[in-house]
């Protein structure tokens, strides 16, 4: 969802209210990270929900291989080449080459390498790998990740959140040491990059091709809470004359949690076949597998923090206290002995037994590249992608019917069973295909078009189990239809269509002139198909009311121009600018999740259901959409590399759910709720004062803020013009410095992250923070068979900093009353041995 849901309490109990998300996104260039040569709460719910708070807790540019190497071509208005040696940026866009990402430890997730390079981009989150879908947090000047396109091989991935409802996480997708290269455009977007979310940039990723020559590489990586992870791969060589390669590529990372009990286990595989077709032809296959496990990381209020410590986490393994502190949060007003000041009753309500998810992926694609002629060229790409999940944990607000009623006992035991585990089992199916031509027209212009289309089928079942007097309910496994009571069964069916047409204009050498336009249409149909809310509440499960509505929306747009302008001149200066408007089309996700059109509306009374709020908002609904304009110069030298970016959005059409009256009795509507704005600078300096060493220092300033003045919460009109977005820092500094001497590798970064606002009046901040991390690497040679033998010492959080890291839904109008914090991991030390044969 690209909404940040914000609370107001009443009393202990909680009504929501969703406002639309705080972005401004915006476009500009930047110059490349260190390395380069010559140079998006989420706002998915989690799906475990409580009953005081439903809202909350339920929930680049164009990429291809080139013929013949590992060179990839992309274009967001302009040209970069990823190969193994040398990245080339211009433009809105920044580019990481593979050896910028052996600097960091093994397996990071790539938004992660992303933002430690990237001005004006932040990732945060709860594990050092960043594998955390729940806690994952990536912005880029004011978007997040749901709000920015993505695309591996040209195959859309659609957000890069939680609980993905319209395609597959970078890190599920493909095993990280696969990648040749990755791009983050800044800018306006592109128009060529095929995704319904799209506000602003657009990240690109591509995979390496098959070597020529057989062999392989092996890695293996050892590290703290008995971390590792074990890297194979087999390269075929070329196998025939008609040049057929491939390689097969697996890879198992296992780490137990740094706090509380649980692990987090992540298993890939990769497999991608080149055909070459006579000597203008190519036809790749890819194959990408994801499976994902991992006991969850509690969510914290600010105070939880501060008073529990950074170890603070789930009750588990003490289960008689999961139990107590169940009762005083479902029954009482109260807090149990000894907590009296120190935690809320809410905040009691939020330590549950624990939490977990399980998400598998299957991500297939083949791909056609063929020149027609010497002057038009033919890219066809067909793709499938399944997921499944499940995703939840205990539920202090629910009841386990089968062992009596609940009481609490003289001597501080409970009776009866106050909670259930609820898990969301969620399945996505989706198939789509691309088609786009290259032609190199008369009189300098280089024109391209194409078309997208997906169908996309989605399901969301809420399930409960039982816990037992003794024990809970495995929460890792054992989902057995027998043992499940169905809450409720969502489906949506969505069907994408988008076509874009440009014409890049060389006007004179090394200066380009964009223009161009797509059209996008984006048709959702679904909703409740089933709900026993009231059956299960009959039996005593102690459920409450679930917001079912049914129907389908419409997002379009004929016309979103996009227009760029580039000019290199004086052999070391560029400048250019980039102006465009994008749309983004409606979330869909389930009943229960707010911040979307078909979630968490409406109350339980005739004229006010969910259903009848959501029929009559369908005529007045818009897209969300923006303008979004940059302009930069960019000083490209041997020995120094600088660049400045200005860039301005205007957000429009800016969706909320607006929810009135108390917890109990509440009428959510989902609505336009007004427009925001932003303005930022991005400076970036790099100097390389001798050969081997590179030092890079960037700011960025970040100014998004809302224009609403009058929004009306609960009867109380709340004046946001003014306050500044959520969850995005006003300020950023980094710093890399890298070494490499003969066969050695030093690289030590630092990261400055401004005060984070986490509430909508700006009352409540999350503290800044600084970050460090230190790489250290030497490559033996050839030792025997093995080439490239290489050692390398990663440690993250080098000062082991205690600090909030990813932030997950809900922003809060004011006051810390939402647990959506997720604490960052401390110090952690990662060695690996690698060797290519």
């Amino acid at each position: 969802m690209n909404d940040h849901p914000v609370f107001i309490r009443h009393r202990s109990r909680t009504s929501f209210l969703c406002f639309g998300t705080a972005i401004a996104g915006c476009l500009f260039a930047v110059s490349s990270p260190p390395g380069a040569s010559a140079e998006t709460t989420e706002t998915t719910q989690h799906p475990m929900v409580r009953k005081a708070d439903m809202a909350r807790t339920a929930s680049a540019p164009r990429a291809t291989v080139a013929r013949g190497g590992n060179a990839a071509t992309s274009k967001v208005g302009e040209t970069l080449q990823v190969s193994g040696e040398r990245v080339r940026s211009a433009g809105a866009a920044v580019a990481v080459t593979r050896a910028v990402m052996d600097r960091f430890v093994a397996g990071t997730n790539p938004m992660q390498i992303l933002a430690l390079t990237t001005p004006g981009a932040n990732f945060t989150s709860d594990d050092a790998f960043g594998l955390d879908t729940y806690a994952n947090t990536f912005y880029v000047r004011g978007y997040n990740q749901m709000q920015l396109g993505a695309t591996l091989d040209g195959i859309p991935l659609g957000t890069q959140g939680f609980v993905n409802t319209n395609g597959v996480s970078i890190t599920q997708a493909i095993i990280q040491d696969d990648l040749s290269g990755m791009t983050m455009s800044q800018g306006a977007g592109a128009l060529d990059i095929f995704s319904a979310q799209t506000l602003g940039g657009a990240m690109t990723y591509v995979s390496s091709d098959p070597r020529d020559k057989a062999g392989g590489k092996v890695s293996q990586t050892f590290g703290s809470f008995d971390a590792y992870r074990t890297y194979g791969r087999v390269d075929s060589g070329i196998l025939n004359r008609s040049g057929t390669k491939f390689y097969a590529s697996f890879a198992r990372t296992k780490s137990n949690l740094w706090k509380g009990m649980g692990y987090q286990s992540e298993l890939q595989a990769d497999a991608k076949i080149v055909q070459p077709v006579g000597p203008r032809g190519q036809v790749t296959a890819f194959f990408g597998y994801g499976n994902f496990t991992q006991a969850n990381y509690l969510t914290v209020t600010k105070n939880m923090w501060r008073r529990e410590g950074r170890d603070t986490t789930y009750l588990k393994p003490d289960y008689e206290k999961a139990k107590l502190w169940a009762y005083y949060a479902q029954y009482t007003a109260d807090v149990p002995p000894g907590y009296q000041g120190v935690l809320s009753n809410d905040e009691i309500g939020d330590y549950a037994w624990d939490g977990e998810q399980i998400q598998r992926t299957y991500l297939s694609s083949i791909a056609g590249h063929f020149d027609l002629s010497d002057m038009l060229h033919s890219d066809t790409l067909a793709y499938g992608n399944a997921n499944s999940g499940v995703y939840g944990g205990t539920n202090n607000f629910l009841t386990s019917p089968s062992y009596g009623p609940v009481t609490l006992l003289p001597n501080g035991t409970v009776t009866g069973v106050p909670m259930a585990l609820q898990m969301s089992h969620a399945g996505m199916r989706r198939i789509g295909f691309t088609q786009k031509f290259t032609i190199e027209a008369p009189r300098n212009n280089h024109i391209d078009t194409g078309l997208w289309y997906e169908n996309n089928a989605y399901t969301y079942d809420q399930r409960l189990y039982e816990d037992y007097p003794n024990a809970a309910h495995n929460s890792l496994s054992d989902f057995k239809a027998s043992q499940a009571h169905t809450w409720f069964e969502d489906s949506f069916n969505t069907n994408s269509f988008q076509f874009f047409l440009q014409d890049r204009w060389t006007i004179i050498p090394g200066m380009t002139l964009l223009g161009g336009f797509k059209s996008l249409i984006q048709t959702t149909h679904g909703g409740t198909k089933r709900d026993f809310t009231q059956a299960l509440d009959q039996a005593g499960w102690d459920t409450y009311y679930r917001h079912a509505a049914n129907g389908s929306l419409t997002a379009a747009a004929a016309f979103l121009p996009h227009f760029e302008f580039d000019y290199h001149f004086l052999q070391h200066h560029e400048v250019y600018w980039d102006i465009a408007e994008n749309m983004r089309a409606y979330d869909y996700s389930s009943q229960q999740v707010s911040g979307q059109a078909w979630g968490g509306l409406g109350k339980n009374t005739p004229g006010a259901t969910a259903q009848d709020v959501f029929d009559a908002s369908r005529s007045t609904l818009r897209p969300e959409t923006t303008w979004n304009y940059v302009v930069g110069y960019r000083y490209n030298s041997n020995l120094f590399s600088g660049a400045v970016d200005f860039y301005h959005t205007d957000y429009y059409n800016r969706l909320a759910a607006i929810t009135e009256g108390s917890s109990n009795n509440a009428n959510s509507a989902f609505m336009n709720v007004g427009r925001e704005s932003m303005n930022g600078v991005d400076v970036l300096g790099t100097i390389r004062p001798f050969k081997g060493l590179e030092i890079t220092n960037s700011f960025s300033w970040n100014d998004a803020t809302y224009l609403s003045r009058a929004i009306n919460y609960g009867g109380t009109n709340y004046d946001l013009a003014g306050k500044h977005q959520v969850y995005y820092p006003k300020f950023m500094y980094k710093a890399n410095l890298n070494y490499t001497w003969r066969r050695a590798m030093f690289n030590f970064n630092v990261n400055y992250v401004g005060a984070r606002p986490m509430t909508y009046l700006n009352d409540e901040y999350i503290p800044a923070y600084w970050l460090a991390n230190l790489n250290l690497g030497y490559d033996f040679g050839t030792i025997g068979f093995a080439h490239h033998l290489r050692a390398t010492l990663g440690i993250t959080n080098l000062f082991d900093a205690n600090y909030i890291g990813g932030v997950y839904g809900a922003a809060s109008v004011s006051g810390d009353d939402n647990a959506n914090l997720f604490i960052a991991a401390p110090r952690e030390a990662f060695g690996t041995i690698a060797a290519e044969f």
